[in-house]
């Protein structure tokens, strides 16, 4: 059995950004329309060191058969080390034999950064120009690269509360997107009169004010990944219609949501499925004025769906390195 390693390079080659924001939306609408097959993933919590690692299987029929393992130990960051580690292993759909193993670190980022793009496609103004990143880590790094792929921005403005996490952010992307890079001194800073708004950090509270965002903005949220994390606050809850990538997952799993729901300040009712926008099921953004949210916690079928896409287009290129298994 031949099993065909992708690293970090391979997958970037393979899977520019405008292809893995087209793979999203292909993948949230099969998602949505019940076509892919994606389990609730399970969460196995490592307490001591206030870490989790996490197991994402799914099938899309598209993209192929997949699973994604992935740890989340925030408290890496206090001795430099990466937060996010992981690994996506590919199987042939048809005989269940492994066909590939990705770096999954890097296409968690990746992916995850698409979805954003793709929500932002699907339901930013057209117009949009302005946008900010609250949060200078990997994930927020790709969240500038999708955003900036799906709109023509001029600026593009970052915020965190440790500074040299912001320079050193502005001069390692500054060369890969378009938008000029802008250092926030705050977060009102950051969000006020800004079409976009991207949260990707690992707060327990909320990083900004609502009440800021002016009217048509639109928000990426994907740092908060459990039902005690809330980094955008209920005020843009109530203030936007609410977009998800799964009803299932944001309820297990998305604070953001889930809290002010308890409060009667949402209903799930009211949020829409990215997918069901994608699939033209559902209406995207109805008005210039409206203000839009996605909560994104991720599901596996990103995972799959970028894994697949990238594993194809690195053998038509000759990327990987195959090895006997």
């Amino acid at each position: 059995m031949k099993l065909t390693l992708l690293s970090a390079a391979d997958l970037r080659a393979a899977l520019p950004m405008p292809a893995a924001i087209a793979a999203m939306k292909a993948a949230y609408a099969e998602l949505s329309t019940g076509q892919a097959n994606v389990p609730q993933r399970t969460a196995l919590p490592v307490p001591s060191v206030e870490g989790v690692t996490l197991f994402m299987p799914a099938y899309v029929p598209s993209s192929g058969l997949g699973a994604k393992i992935v740890s989340v130990f925030p408290r890496n960051a206090e001795q430099g080390r990466p937060i996010i580690h992981g690994v996506v292993i590919m199987l042939d759909a048809s005989s269940g034999e492994p066909v590939a193993l990705c770096d999954g670190t890097f296409l968690t980022a990746w992916r995850t950064g698409a979805a954003s793009g793709a929500a932002t496609d699907l339901l930013a103004r057209p117009d949009a120009r302005t946008a900010a990143v609250i949060g200078a880590g990997v994930q927020a790094r790709t969240q500038a690269i999708a955003i900036d792929a799906a709109r023509t921005l001029d600026t593009l403005r970052v915020y965190s509360p440790y500074p040299e996490q912001v320079k050193q952010f502005i001069a390692e992307m500054q060369p890969q997107v378009g938008a000029a890079l802008v250092a926030a001194q705050s977060s009102a800073e950051a969000v006020r009169d800004v079409d976009i708004l991207c949260t990707a950090t690992t707060s327990t509270t909320p990083v900004f004010d609502g009440q800021l965002l002016k009217a048509g903005a639109h928000v990426n949220g994907i740092g908060s990944y459990t039902l005690h994390m809330q980094e955008v606050d209920a005020a843009t809850v109530t203030r936007a219609r609410l977009f998800v990538d799964s009803r299932t997952s944001a309820l297990a799993e998305a604070g953001d949501l889930v809290i002010p729901m308890r409060a009667g300040q949402t209903r799930v009712e009211d949020w829409t499925e990215l997918g069901e926008v994608a699939a033209g099921l559902k209406p995207g953004r109805q008005s210039p004025d409206e203000i839009t949210f996605f909560k994104s916690v991720g599901v596996a079928v990103q995972d799959v769906a970028a894994a697949g896409r990238a594993l194809a287009e690195a053998k038509r290129l000759g990327l990987g390195k195959s090895v006997e298994f």
